[in-house]
Formats: structure tokens, C-alpha cells, sequence
């Protein structure tokens, strides 16, 4: 089958500033794709050029197959949903989905029929007549988006659109709009610097820096095996060591504060000058035997920062002053671990990933 949207050295230029650099990807029919990255990255430019409101300085943009280079916006079969959601306060949420039908010449029992069956599939049935002020944030994201499939767009292009919400409705609307796609199919492009919403609800994730894509892949592989320095710094928590390089096969590493650690190497680590990189969740606690791949050593907790389930420590390791976070477990194994107290600890060679220092 092939990619509901093509990307070919897809470049864009202001003046001497390059906003997007030589971008080449594909994004598959009825996935969920988004694209992560710090403000300034170039995301907003990229969407922006999809949905024809910019014009690529090189490359080609082809959505099923057909070139977008002279298609303008208003023909182009994908639909944009902002921030501000920009809903028509005095049209009542029926009138606000039905908008872009009645703009197409679409008869009115076609548009009651596709504005019922949308209303329904966004969990908004007996809506319809409601006044836009009388719906709480995450029902209004709802009628945009409702407002947007109801063109039964190739592609949904999302910029940043929880970005106004409050957090607990924020890690609610993350659920909802992974549900909804599933249940509507249609191809969603997500953009975001929030690597939660990401890894919560893509099938596949692209990391942007300074116009490129450091590394497409699953959440799940992007965090577990992040293929540059920028990637494992940017998505999730990271405890980032500077280290020097004592030995390299297998690869031995020493810290300022003179522990050695064995790590595994990511990228070109021929210098002798690396960052070492290691996870909250992958430090251990009070391993139950040593093991040959296990790197050991004492932490001393000087801090409790408790949230629940994702409670983490600060601790220093053995007689220095260098601070790790530590992740809990969601048991209560720890429970009896307080301020002060030094327990062994140790982490994975494989979970202590070096990359060149100062790398991308």
C-alpha cells in the first residue's frame, strides 16, 4: 500500500537560515505520527508546507501519490487543526462541524447524515445544538477536530492542539485522541515539544533538531534505544555523566569523580572524551547477586521526591558529591529507605549508553 504522505528532500530556506533540512519520510495510511522537537526546530514549518501555506525552497510533497507542488491549500486533501482551535463562537457545534460542507455546495441531508455520524464517533451525540461557550476544553477539542474529519480529510494535521490545556485535562485528551484515531482511521500528524503526548499515542515518532530528523521509530524503541546524543537527552529523564574513555572493547569509562563504569558505545565514541548516559529506571537497587554486567556501586540518598507512583530519589554516589536520580519501583519493596541512607546499587552495561561528547 502506498504512504499517505511522501516526503522527498523536502527543504526550507529564509534567506541564509535553514528552517528544514533535506527531510526524507513517509507516513502510512491510518497511523498516528508524530513529530517532537524543541521550539524552533523547524516542525511548525514543516506542517505548514504539508498544508500548503508555505512553499518548499527544494524537494517534493506528495500526499497518495500526487504531487502537491501546484495544489494550493484549499485543495489539498488534509485538514489543520491549531492550538487556539478557532471554533465560530456564534454557530452552535453542529453548525461549527458542518461549516466546510456547506462551503462545498454539499447537500443538507448529506451534511445532517456525515454531521450525525461525526457527532457520534467524537462521543458528542446530543450535542449538536449546544452553544461553543457551554462545552468544557476537552469537549471543544472534540468539535474542532470533528470539525476537521468531517471533509474526510487523507491527513489530520495537529499543531500543538492540547498546548492550551490544563494538565489533568491535557493527560485525559492524550487517551481520547489515541481512542479516536483508532476508531476513526483516518491519518493523524501530530506536532509536539511535549515528548509525553509523543510516546503516549504514536505508532511512530519523529525527533526534530535544528531542521532534521535525528531518528524515526516506535516510543517504545525511541526511549529504550535513542540512536543519538540529542534524542537520549531530549526524550525522557536521563542522568548525563561526563566521562573519559580507559578502554574501548570492551568500552571503560571513568567519571570526574573516578568511578569506572563498563558501557556501551552509540554512534563514533573514538574520542576519549564521552557522555555517559543512564536512566533513572535502570539504576538497581540493592542487586540481589553481582553479576559480570552489572556495574556496582554505593548511592547515598539525600533526597525523596515523592509523586506516587513515580516517586525518585537524589542520591550521590559513593564518597562524591555527584548526583543520580533514581526511579522507585511502583512497589513498596523502598518503602523503609529514608533520607541519609546508603544503599548498594548497580546498573546494566547495556543501560549505560555513551555518545560522543557534544554530538548531535
Amino acid at each position: 500500500m502506498a504512504p499517505v504522505l511522501d516526503i522527498q528532500h523536502l527543504r526550507k530556506t529564509f534567506g541564509d537560515f535553514i528552517a528544514v533540512d533535506t527531510l526524507n519520510f513517509q507516513v502510512e495510511d491510518g497511523s498516528f505520527f508524530s513529530i517532537l522537537g524543541p521550539s524552533g526546530c523547524g516542525k511548525t514549518t514543516l506542517l505548514r508546507m504539508i498544508a500548503g501555506f508555505q512553499q518548499p525552497t527544494e524537494g517534493k510533497l506528495l500526499i497518495r501519490g500526487r504531487d502537491m507542488s501546484r495544489v494550493p491549500p484549499n485543495r489539498r486533501p488534509v485538514n489543520l487543526v491549531f492550538q487556539n482551535l478557532a471554533l465560530f463562537p456564534m454557530m452552535n457545534v453542529r453548525e461549527n462541524i458542518a461549516f466546510g460542507l456547506k462551503r462545498q455546495g454539499v447537500g443538507a441531508p448529506e451534511i445532517s447524515r456525515r454531521v450525525d455520524s461525526l457527532l457520534e464517533r467524537v462521543h458528542l451525540s446530543g450535542y449538536g445544538n449546544k452553544d461553543i461557550s457551554q462545552l468544557s476544553g476537552g469537549q471543544k477539542q472534540r468539535v474542532a477536530i470533528a470539525r476537521s474529519l468531517v471533509l474526510e480529510p487523507s491527513l489530520l494535521l495537529l499543531d500543538e492542539p492540547l498546548g492550551a490545556l490544563d494538565l489533568k485535562l491535557r493527560e485525559q485528551m492524550k487517551i481520547e485522541l489515541k481512542k479516536l484515531q483508532a476508531d476513526v482511521g483516518t491519518t493523524f500528524m501530530y506536532i509536539t515539544h511535549d515528548q509525553s503526548e509523543a510516546l503516549v499515542m504514536s505508532d511512530r515518532v519523529a525527533v526534530m533538531h535544528n531542521g532534521r530528523f535525528e531518528q524515526i521509530d516506535t516510543p517504545r524503541n525511541l526511549y529504550s534505544n535513542p540512536a543519538t546524543r540529542f534524542v537520549a537527552g531530549f526524550v525522557g529523564e536521563t542522568n548525563i555523566l561526563p566521562v573519559r574513555a580507559s578502554s574501548s572493547a570492551p568500552l571503560q569509562v571513568q567519571t570526574s569523580f573516578g568511578l569506572m563504569l563498563r558501557a556501551t558505545p552509540v554512534g563514533n565514541c573514538q574520542s576519549d572524551t564521552l557522555d555517559l548516559f543512564i536512566r533513572p529506571e535502570s539504576i538497581i537497587l540493592t542487586p540481589a547477586e553481582s553479576h559480570e554486567d552489572i556495574n556496582l556501586f554505593p548511592l547515598t540518598v539525600q533526597n525523596i521526591l515523592f509523586d506516587g507512583s513515580n516517586t525518585k530519589l537524589l542520591a550521590t554516589v559513593g564518597q562524591s558529591d555527584h548526583e543520580l536520580l533514581v526511579a522507585l519501583p511502583q512497589n513498596q519493596q523502598f518503602a523503609h529507605i529514608g533520607k541519609g541512607d546508603t544503599v548498594p546499587a548497580g546498573v546494566h552495561v547495556d543501560s549505560c549508553r555513551c555518545y560522543p561528547r557534544g554530538g548531535s
